[in-house]
C-alpha cells in the first residue's frame, strides 16, 4: 500500500515538472535564435581633425598658347609644304610656300624703277651743283637756278615714290613665304601641297613654345578657395601623376553657367597630348573636418551610407556625402551632424533596422554569420 502511494506520488511530480522543462527549454531555443540573427560589429566614434583640403575637378588640357597661322595673299597657289602635325619648329622658319612667280616679276619692275630714280635723282644735284658755280660768273639766270633746284626735288621725290613701291613688292613677295612667329609645335595642319588659298584662311596651328596646360570649370563657392599658386595634381590614363601649379583664376563666374576657370600650368607634360580630359586635385590648404574610417561607408541605391548604433543594439543608416580622403579615413561633409559612432566593421552586411551586438574590433571578423 505505501509502495503504490510512493508511485502515484512520483507520477504527479514528474506530470508538474514536465511543462517547466518544456518552457524552458523553448526559452533557450528562442534565445539561441535571437543570438544567432544579431550581427557582430564594432564602432568608431566620429571625431574632427585637420585633414589637406582640396578640389577635386576633371577638365581638358589645352595649348597655353595656340597660334591660326595663314598668309595675307589670295588666289595663289602652294607650291612649298615643309612641315607636318607633331613637328617641331623654330621662330622664323619657312612652313610653307606660294607660287612667287608674279610676286618676283613686280618686285623686279620695282627695283628697276627705283634704279632709274636714283640716276634720276644724281643727275639733278650734279646739275644744281654744275648750275651754282656757272651763276656766280653770271653764265646762267638766276631763273634757270632755281629750276635746276626744283628739278632736284623732284626727282629726290621720285626717288621716295619709287622707293616706296619697292618697299611694297618686298613684302608682297615675303608673304609667299610662311614663316614661324615663334618656336614651338605645329598642332594642326589644314592644307594640301598644290591647294589655292586666300587670305585670312587657317592653314596651320602652333602651339607656342609647346606649352600646355590644364583648365577647369568650377562653380563660384569652389572657385574661391583657389588662388595662384595652388599646386595641383593631375592623373594620367596610363596612371602616372603629372604635377602643375595654378597660373590664374578667373576674376568672375560666367552669367549662365555660374562657373569660373582655373587655369594650371604643366611644367612637364610627361607625354599628355592637347585635348586629353583629365581629372585634378588642387590642394587649397587645410581644415578641419569630420573623419571617420573608410570601411565605415558602403553604398545603398548608390548613395555613399554609414550606419549608426541606436538604442544600444539597433542601426540605422544615414546617407552622407564625401569630402576628402587621406591615410584610410574620409572626411563627412553633410550626414552626421549629431552621431557620435558609426559602425566601422561589419557595415558591409546591415540594413537599416538591424539588431546588432557592438564588439570590439579584434572580435568582429570571427562574430560575424
Amino acid at each position: 500500500m505505501r509502495a503504490h502511494r510512493y508511485s502515484v506520488l512520483l507520477l504527479l511530480a514528474f506530470a508538474v515538472a514536465l511543462p517547466a522543462c518544456k518552457k524552458d527549454a523553448d526559452a533557450d531555443k528562442k534565445g539561441a535564435e535571437t543570438s544567432a540573427s544579431t550581427l557582430a560589429v564594432s564602432t568608431t566614434p566620429v571625431v574632427e581633425r585637420q585633414m589637406a583640403s582640396g578640389i577635386t575637378v576633371s577638365g581638358p588640357v589645352a595649348a597655353v598658347e595656340e597660334m591660326q597661322l595663314g598668309v595675307e595673299l589670295t588666289g595663289l597657289r602652294v607650291t612649298g609644304l615643309n612641315v607636318d602635325v607633331g613637328q617641331t619648329v623654330r621662330q622664323g622658319q619657312v612652313l610653307l610656300t606660294l607660287d612667287h612667280r608674279t610676286l618676283d616679276s613686280d618686285l623686279a619692275q620695282a627695283r628697276a624703277g627705283l634704279r632709274e630714280a636714283q640716276t634720276g635723282a644724281d643727275l639733278a644735284r650734279a646739275n644744281l651743283v654744275r648750275g651754282q658755280s656757272l651763276v656766280a660768273d653770271k653764265y646762267i639766270s638766276a631763273m634757270q637756278l632755281d629750276e635746276l633746284r626744283a628739278a632736284r626735288t623732284q626727282s629726290e621725290a621720285r626717288v621716295a615714290t619709287a622707293r616706296a613701291a619697292f618697299d611694297a613688292a618686298s613684302l608682297r613677295r615675303s608673304f609667299a613665304d610662311l614663316r614661324a612667329p615663334a618656336n614651338g609645335v605645329i598642332s594642326k595642319r589644314l592644307v594640301q601641297s598644290g591647294q589655292v588659298v586666300s587670305a585670312g584662311m587657317e592653314l596651320m596651328r602652333l602651339i607656342r613654345d609647346g606649352r600646355l596646360e590644364w583648365r577647369a570649370d568650377l562653380p563660384a563657392s569652389q572657385l574661391a578657395s583657389v588662388k595662384p599658386g595652388d599646386t595641383i595634381r593631375l592623373t594620367s590614363r596610363d596612371g602616372v601623376g603629372v604635377d602643375g601649379v595654378v597660373r590664374a583664376v578667373s576674376p568672375g563666374v560666367d552669367a549662365t553657367t555660374r562657373t569660373g576657370t582655373v587655369y594650371a600650368n604643366l611644367p612637364a607634360p610627361q607625354g599628355l597630348q592637347q585635348g586629353t580630359f583629365l581629372q585634378g586635385h588642387i590642394a587649397t590648404g587645410t581644415t578641419m573636418a569630420k573623419v571617420v574610417p573608410a570601411s565605415a561607408i558602403v553604398m545603398r541605391d548608390g548613395f555613399p551610407t554609414v550606419f549608426v548604433v541606436e538604442g544600444g543594439n539597433k542601426v540605422r543608416s544615414v546617407r552622407v556625402e564625401q569630402g576628402q580622403k587621406s591615410g584610410g579615413l574620409v572626411e563627412i561633409t553633410k550626414g552626421l551632424e549629431n552621431a557620435k559612432a558609426v559602425v566601422s566593421e561589419g557595415a558591409g552586411f546591415l540594413a537599416d533596422g538591424d539588431q546588432v551586438r557592438v564588439v570590439a574590433p579584434t572580435q568582429t571578423k570571427g562574430a560575424q554569420p
